[in-house]
Formats: structure tokens, sequence, C-alpha cells
């Protein structure tokens, strides 16, 4: 039997959708699948129920009234709460899946969706906010470039030697441009690693992301990522021996 050791046997997901036969088709059929589903009340409720229960993953609905799903996800952030969130939308218009991203999302599934892809999302999320990467002959190693250090075992970063929270999403963008070091990394090589998703033309997702690293980082931030117009960002090597 083939187990993915870094994923619970029955993940708990928090499925936010206002329309009745929607949402209860969503539960059953995430049920179904293995996840311990539940539906809660959209709007400031979803705080409280996501602090209450501590879910893996949380399903929202873009189009929710009183507080739209941006809203909540921003609350969310807000109030410090780094589960995974994965937008539920019909709208397909890119600016639509930047902005959701650029407020706290970390993936955006537009409808009608397959259940089997989205259950495929929801696990990959769960391992990402785990800090589990994928298979490989390595060792998890720790990344270190201007005074800034990640571990990839145990999924923490410091600065100077002081700890800095960061969510599963920023993690990984970090993770990213530190093991590239010394290289340019486009923002499509950005987007398609942290986000899996093939952009067409240009998104301010990652320039976002890239502002909240520095603002978490401080000033280590400002010289750790640099910004190369028209090329993407670059992350300079700490000389070796240093």
């Amino acid at each position: 039997m083939n187990q993915d050791l870094s994923v619970p046997e029955h993940p708990s997901v928090l499925v936010v959708e206002d329309e009745s036969g929607t949402s209860d088709m969503l539960v059953m059929a995430l049920r179904f699948l293995g996840f311990d589903a539940h539906l809660v009340p959209a709007g400031a409720e979803t705080i409280h129920e996501v602090r209450r229960r501590k879910p893996d993953a949380v399903l929202l609905d873009l189009a929710l009234p009183h507080l739209n799903g941006t809203e909540v996800c921003g609350k969310l952030r807000a109030a410090g709460i780094d589960t995974p969130v994965i937008f539920l939308s019909a709208r397909t218009a890119v600016e639509d899946k930047c902005h959701a991203l650029a407020v706290g999302g970390d993936d955006y599934v537009t409808k009608p969706f397959d259940l089997t892809e989205v259950s495929a999302r929801i696990r990959a999320l769960i391992r990402r906010a785990r800090g589990v990467v994928r298979p490989a002959p390595a060792a998890p190693r720790r990344l270190c470039a201007a005074g800034v250090e990640l571990d990839e075992c145990t999924h923490e970063v410091w600065r100077h030697g002081t700890a800095v929270p960061l969510s599963a999403t920023e993690f990984a963008l970090l993770k990213v441009l530190l093991e590239n070091a010394g290289q340019v990394i486009s923002k499509a090589h950005i987007l398609d690693t942290v986000w899996n998703y093939g952009f067409q033309g240009e998104s301010g997702v990652v320039e976002t992301y890239v502002y909240y690293l520095r603002r978490k980082l401080g000033d280590s931030g400002q010289s750790l990522i640099r910004t190369v117009r028209g090329a993407g960002y670059i992350v300079h090597a700490d000389p070796v021996g240093t």
C-alpha cells in the first residue's frame, strides 16, 4: 500500500461556501475521498471556526455574501492563521486569480472543477504546509545567504539568529530563491514552482510575496532578495568560507 505519510489519513478540511447545493455536494464528495470535511458559516464566523477546529486546509468560495472570499482570507492572515487556503470560483480572469493569491490564498480552482484534482491540490498544499518536500536523494539542507538561514527539515527560518515565522507559501518562495542563490530566477519559474500555475502574462502575486518576505526579513530582506528588472529576482550567495 502506497500511503503518503506526510499527509494525515483523514485530513481535516473546512468548506466555506454559501450555495447549499454546491456545499453539501462538496462536503459529501470530500468525505467519500477520505477527508474529514465540514461546512462552516461564511464571513466573520469563519475565523472563529478555523481557530476552533484547526483544519489542515480551507476551501473558500470567492463570491460570498457580506464578506467576500478575499476579505475572509485577508482576515485569516491578519489574525496570524497560516492554514492553507484554496479559493473556489467561477471567475477565470487572471486578475481575479492574482488578487486571490496576493491576499494570502495558496491555490485557486475554477468552477466547474474535478473533485479528483481538488483532492490532489489539497493534499499537495498540506504537504507543503508541513514542510515536506518531494522525495529526493539529497538530505535536507540548511540554506544560508546574507544572514538568513532556512532549515528544510524543521521548516524554520532565522535572520541573524532570530527566528522568523513564515507562512507555507512564504517559506516555499524563500526556499526556491535560496536554493538557486547566485542565479536570476524568473517570475514564471517562481509561479510554476511555488504556486504550480502556468500564468500567462504578468502577475503581481510574486511581487506581493517578495514584499512580504522583505518586510519579515527586515534589512536583511532588502539586501538578500534583489530585483533584476525585466528578468526576475536573484539572491547573491554567501562567499565560500563565510
